[in-house]
């Protein structure tokens, strides 16, 4: 992205690297010198964080107070779970189920019309402790992708199916409705999932497809048209919305769930679904001191496109110990941010230690382009526990 414009606008004092901090410091970040130590003793109590974002795109100030809205309701959902001493996996797939729901997200209700005048959604998770991996690709006909995502990565961990098979972990289009519907999950017809918001932009957008077909197809009028339609649509064309999140003994997870682009062809599956695309989660191990959790927005990072429109959050993490005069107290070190090329994406993150979540709109500064600029901010969290 070679003529990017970088902004940091660091909320909370972003650290570069935990081990820059050592030497000043009793904190380690050394995962290996403390599983051992870890598996005899523990933190007491219950906690965790998660950071959650819904849609890089454009966000109206008309509309910020509801996009904070869902925001806050996602984090609290997770905190919840992680509260009642659920893994970081589940916790993730909570908040992103609040985010689905949200008739102003582009993911689950309200999600793009594509060509035919349906919702299809893509959803992906990832377990940060199992490195076990499930998605979803050209969803009908289901309220919450991500439930389908999620399910197939329980189900796949359990082990091999019948005769030896290897149970799946991505299903796309008719098979994973049956599969989502088989596993219990219900089926909610796809005229039910669609408000009146993303029925008037597709009525809007086949209108222009209509007109365009009928027009002179020359390369540099479809272009100008194509650009027109980018900016007009901008307001109502927020992409994927996602969720990272680390738990007390420091798995993380990440999920991500998308409607996919307007007018799209009937079938295809977007970045959301796909392994390694998507969202990406993988505890720390011996060779690595960082759990890392990442869930991407984007936009069709394509040769042919004039601009790169995309986002993305990233939360690093690892344990930390710190001696008192009468105990210890053990937890985890939370790297967290954001960044952007779009003109705004709207963020809320929230540890089990917060009375509420905190939310932010973060908008590109004035006069940058998007697709062009990049924004980029963040902050540290550290969970702490009573090791006994």
């Amino acid at each position: 992205m070679i003529g990017l414009t970088n902004y940091a606008g660091v909320m909370e004092s972003l650290m570069n690297s935990a081990e820059e901090k050592q030497p000043s410091s009793p904190l380690t970040n050394s995962w290996a010198k403390k599983q051992e130590s870890s598996k005899s003793q523990k933190p007491n109590g219950v906690g965790g964080f998660v950071l959650v974002h819904a849609g890089a795109g454009y966000h109206s100030e008309s509309k910020a107070k509801e996009y904070k809205h869902v925001c806050k309701r996602a984090c609290q959902r997770a905190v919840d779970q992680l509260k009642a001493g659920a893994l970081a996996v589940e916790a993730v797939a909570a908040a992103l189920v609040e985010l689905e729901d949200s008739p102003f997200t582009n993911a689950g209700m309200g999600s793009n019309l594509n060509l035919s005048g349906e919702i299809e959604c893509d959803a992906s998770i990832m377990d940060g402790k199992s490195l076990h991996f499930g998605a979803v690709g050209a969803l009908s006909g289901i309220r919450n992708p991500v439930m389908v995502a999620n399910r197939l990565l329980s189900e796949a961990q359990k082990g091999k199916l019948s005769a030896g098979r290897i149970p799946p972990c991505f299903l796309v289009g008719r098979g994973a409705h049956d599969w989502a519907v088989s596993h219990g999950i219900p089926p909610c017809p796809s005229d039910k999932m669609a408000t009146k918001f993303s029925l008037s932009a597709y009525k809007r957008n086949k209108r222009k497809m209509e007109l365009a077909e009928k027009m002179d197809t020359g390369h540099n009028q479809t272009k100008k048209r194509r650009q027109s339609s980018e900016n007009e649509n901008g307001s109502g064309c927020l992409d994927t919305v996602g969720a990272v999140v680390v738990d007390l003994e420091g798995n993380v997870a990440a999920a991500v769930s998308s409607g996919g682009l307007a007018m799209k062809h009937p079938g295809r599956v977007g970045q959301a679904a796909h392994y390694g695309c998507g969202c990406w989660a993988e505890n720390a191990c011996n060779m690595n001191s960082y759990s890392t959790a990442v869930s991407t927005s984007g936009s069709p990072f394509l040769a042919s496109e004039d601009r790169v429109l995309g986002g993305v959050i990233v939360l690093r993490c690892c344990r930390c110990v710190e001696a008192q005069p009468s105990q210890n107290f053990q937890g985890i070190l939370v790297e967290f941010l954001w960044s952007h090329t779009t003109e705004s994406m709207c963020v809320g993150y929230m540890s089990a230690q917060d009375s509420k979540a905190k939310t932010h709109i973060s908008r590109l500064p004035p006069g940058t382009v998007p697709g062009q600029s990049l924004a980029i901010e963040g902050g540290v969290c550290r969970l702490m526990g009573v090791v006994e």
